[in-house]
Order: C-alpha cells, then sequence, then structure tokens
C-alpha cells in the first residue's frame, strides 16, 4: 500500500454558464485515489457511501489498485451528494443543495493493511475526525497532506489547530489562507500559518495556479491556460492526488521533489477541467501525462542574460 486517501465518495450535480449535468460522481477520495492511481499501482480508500453508489464505478476503481477494505457501504441509504452553480468565471461558486446522507455518521476506521502506507491524504472533513484517522496509525505515516476549509475554521477553530500540528503539508485555497491567518498578503499569511503547525504549506489560486511555502523557500506553479473549461469541480482534489501520488512514487519527500509534485498536480487538474467529473482521468495514459507535464515545462522555461 502506497497511499492512503480519506475523504468524500459522492455524487455531484453541476451547472455551468454553458453547460448542465446531474449526478455526475464526485468526491474528494474518488478524485485523489483516481488521480493517484496513475502514479502507483496500490492504494487505499477510506470512504462510504450509500447503496445508491453504483458498483461498476466502484469495479472500475478496484481494477485500477484502489483497495476498497476500508470503504463502508451502507444498505437502504443514500450517499453525499451536493449541487453547484458556476459564475461566468468559473472560479466561483453557489452551493444550491448539500444532502450529507450517509456523511452525517461517517467514522472513518482504517484496516490494518492499510496502516503501512508511507503516504496519507486527509481529506476535508470534521477536524476532530481527521484526528481520529492519524490516531489510527500505530507509527504515523512518513508524508501527511491535509486539505480543509473556511467553513472548519468558523465552527471547529480549536480542533483544526490540533490536527494541523500533526501533518506535513496542510492545502488550502488562497480565501481560506486569509481567513486562516487574517492577514491579507499570501506571503504575510503562510508565515502566519506555518507557524501553527505544518511543515509545508500549498496556496490554491485556482486558474491562477499555486504556491508553495517551506520556511523561507517560496515556489509557484502555474496553471495551464485551457481554451475550454468544462468542469472545475474536482481540480483541487486531482491536484491533490497528483501532489501526494507523485511523492508516494518516488518516495523523496524534500522541497526540491514537492516542486516536481506541484508540477504533476497542476497537470492532472488541467485534465479534470475538460470534462464533467473524473471522466478525464479515465481516459488518458502515461504518454497523455508525460505530453502535458511538458507543456507546464514550456510554460515557465526560457533564458534571460541578465545586464
Amino acid at each position: 500500500m502506497k497511499l492512503v486517501a480519506v475523504g468524500t465518495v459522492a455524487f455531484d450535480s453541476i451547472e455551468t454558464p454553458f453547460a448542465k449535468q446531474e449526478k455526475v460522481i464526485g468526491g474528494a477520495a474518488t478524485y485523489i485515489t483516481l488521480t493517484a492511481s496513475h502514479f502507483v499501482d496500490s492504494s487505499g480508500l477510506v470512504s462510504v457511501v450509500g447503496e445508491d453508489f453504483p458498483t461498476d464505478f466502484l469495479a472500475d476503481m478496484k481494477n485500477r489498485g484502489i483497495n476498497q477494505e476500508g470503504l463502508e457501504i451502507k444498505m437502504g441509504e443514500k450517499s453525499f451528494y451536493w449541487s453547484g452553480k458556476y459564475h461566468f468565471d468559473m472560479n466561483t461558486r453557489d452551493t444550491l443543495v448539500t444532502d450529507l446522507n450517509v456523511l452525517a455518521t461517517f467514522d472513518p476506521k482504517v484496516p490494518a493493511s492499510y496502516t503501512n502506507a508511507p503516504v496519507l491524504l486527509l481529506g476535508n472533513l470534521v477536524p476532530a475526525v481527521q484526528s481520529s484517522v492519524l490516531d489510527q496509525f500505530p507509527t504515523r505515516p512518513a508524508f501527511v497532506v491535509m486539505d480543509t476549509m473556511n467553513f472548519w475554521m468558523d465552527v471547529a477553530w480549536d480542533d483544526l489547530m490540533a490536527v494541523i500540528k500533526r501533518v506535513d503539508v496542510l492545502s488550502i485555497n488562497d480565501e481560506e489562507a486569509r481567513q486562516m491567518s487574517k492577514e491579507h498578503s499570501l506571503v504575510k499569511a503562510a508565515k502566519k500559518i506555518l507557524a501553527m503547525g505544518p511543515k509545508y504549506l500549498i496556496i490554491k489560486k485556482g486558474e491562477h495556479g499555486a504556491l508553495l511555502f517551506h520556511e523561507n523557500q517560496v515556489f509557484f506553479a502555474p496553471a495551464l491556460p485551457l481554451e475550454d473549461v468544462v468542469d472545475p469541480t474536482g481540480a483541487g482534489d486531482t491536484f491533490a492526488g497528483g501532489f501526494a501520488g507523485y511523492l508516494a512514487k518516488t518516495q523523496n519527500y524534500s522541497f526540491e521533489n514537492m516542486k516536481r509534485a506541484i508540477i504533476v498536480g497542476s497537470a492532472m487538474a488541467s485534465f479534470t477541467c475538460e470534462k464533467f467529473g473524473p471522466q478525464r482521468l479515465l481516459e488518458i495514459n502515461q504518454d497523455d501525462i508525460n505530453a502535458r507535464i511538458a507543456q507546464f515545462v514550456s510554460l515557465v522555461n526560457f533564458d534571460i542574460e541578465l545586464v
């Protein structure tokens, strides 16, 4: 087991100014594990679904090396469901419906077969639940990545502060970084957040790329300009899956290698935006990934003579 992801497996209904799709497969853990499957041959899923979740999709995930021993299927109940509507810029969105369903009582159990995984991704869940997952590992994983959101900053601040002290990387967006730090400057925000406990901080900026902070070091990765953005819903989780999947594959957790992982994550996220749901992650192969990463290299590679 190279990587374990804890988070949601769900249904999403998505409306954009250009198209609409009902009940596509979604959820953070879905995007994370499908993305990571392009880099590692064995990962573990910890999540919960209802009996309405399609078994053929779960079978496809299993065929991609995604172990489901940690997936609870609650018969007679419905899977987590989210519905949202994107604005014209395709960056901002309004939540229309959130039905927790099986997620309301989700108490993740980490199978013993998962506990030797070197990389753990804690998806956006109740901070106390994230802590309980870490408690289930007899030996702390070599590398822990955590996602959270502004809602938990409002209602579970103390629990959030407790868990971020236990992780290597905190991954949040720019709005969340400003709220957590009470700083407008992302550089100042990063310094404050790193002082709260995590060793590294990723600040995602949507179509404007991502920043990686560690001590006094900063690295910026652009987002690939796409002619058509169909659905950005899972881009952030795909980014996390690519980032962690690459680190799990290389087993090198240095800042220099994290720079490469950031580019890999950005490349994978760009695929996700091209179709609704995780469809593109099911279609692409290693040649596609290599070609997309090469596009990122050419995007930022230049020669300059200083005078």
